[in-house]
């Protein structure tokens, strides 16, 4: 497997926790510059999908159509939280596509920010299917059927045709062929696809630099849909949380998905990365992401902050005291340097 220890955890000096995996880095000749680990590593994408998955229901401009607003739009691409602004504008996208909420595949659930969670827990609200992370992608999903005349029954399934445009996006925008592309179930039931890690890291950097791709319609439509989700962060995922942090800055793509996979992808130098945690830690991403940008020297400072004070090096117990440290363990190396900096395990 050929992983390496990319995060430490300490308490009291004794190692608790050390998070391992692999990191890719590629640049805008597809060639691999930095690398942790085995890049070829095949990984499923999970939400980390969720750009490409939108691609279907973006080509068609079904946002003029329907009369969308770019922050409702965002939610095609989303794993939202459930705050008040997400279920507003999901209420509000819901009246406007030819799209109704029991259609929905994705399950019955509650909002997954605890705040909007416990107010719905609080006022006896029952779970729906508008409320789960993917209901913005799920009603994207129905939405393209509606218009290209596809069933709506089976939407879900691999040999919809639905789900073999999006493979077929897939693999053209990281140069996996259809046959060596790895299928499975994501959570809320829609096929999910592995791919090597350093291909991963392809595709978000050309949706970092849709110059990238030879489509004319995908590179217009992907500059579309990337200007979006730079607009509108706090759809995509939610304050404090990782993704819309990085969408904030105008300079970055980037999305994270279930299961310790992360992509981001950098416009003006033109690189894309991808990383899994194979433990499947979420929380280490703001301190693995802020060690590549600031080990690539990367210029916004402020970006690099706000991931620090997201995941700060200090581990404090529940009553505030300081108990333990958190810090990267790896040194990003070259495509073509000895790895002696890393100890694989």
């Amino acid at each position: 497997m050929n992983s390496v220890p990319l995060v430490e955890e300490t308490r009291a000096g004794l190692i608790e926790n050390i998070h391992s995996g692999m990191i890719c880095g590629v640049n805008e000749k597809l060639e691999t510059v930095y690398h942790v680990g085995n890049q070829e590593h095949y990984t499923y994408y999970r939400s980390a999908a969720k750009p490409i998955q939108a691609l279907p229901v973006f080509l068609l401009n079904v946002i003029t159509k329907y009369g969308l607003t770019r922050e409702e739009a965002a939610l095609f691409t989303a794993s939202h939280r459930g705050e008040t602004c997400h279920i507003a504008a999901l209420e509000s996208m819901l009246k406007k596509l030819p799209v109704n909420e029991d259609e929905l595949f994705c399950p019955y659930s509650y909002p997954l920010n605890v705040e909007p969670r416990e107010e719905m827990l609080r006022r006896n609200k029952e779970k729906r299917k508008l409320y789960h992370n993917c209901s913005g992608k799920h009603m994207g999903f129905i939405t393209v059927c509606r218009e290209l005349g596809y069933p709506i029954e089976g939407y879900w399934e691999v040999d919809h045709p639905l789900q073999q445009q999006i493979l077929n996006i897939l693999s053209r925008l990281s140069e996996v062929p259809i046959s060596e592309i790895k299928i499975g179930k994501d959570g809320c039931g829609v096929p999910v696809f592995a791919i090597p890690l350093k291909k991963m890291a392809m595709t978000y950097l050309k949706l970092a630099c849709p110059d990238l791709i030879k489509d004319p319609l995908l590179q217009k439509t992907v500059t579309q849909m990337i200007s979006i989700m730079n607009e509108h962060p706090i759809m995509v995922a939610s304050e404090q949380f990782i993704c819309s942090l990085l969408l904030q800055d105008q300079n970055i793509v980037a999305k994270g998905g279930a299961q310790g996979v992360y992509c981001f992808g950098l416009k003006k130098e033109r690189l894309g990365f991808s990383l899994k945690v194979l433990n499947g830690s979420e929380e280490v991403w703001p301190i693995i992401v802020a060690a590549i940008l600031e080990q690539i020297g990367y210029k916004n400072k402020d970006t690099i902050n706000s991931l620090r004070a997201l995941k700060p090096y200090i581990i404090k117990n529940d009553a505030g005291a300081e108990v333990g440290t958190v810090y990267e363990r790896f040194l990003l190396i070259g495509a073509h340097d000895e790895p002696a900096s890393n100890q694989e395990i």
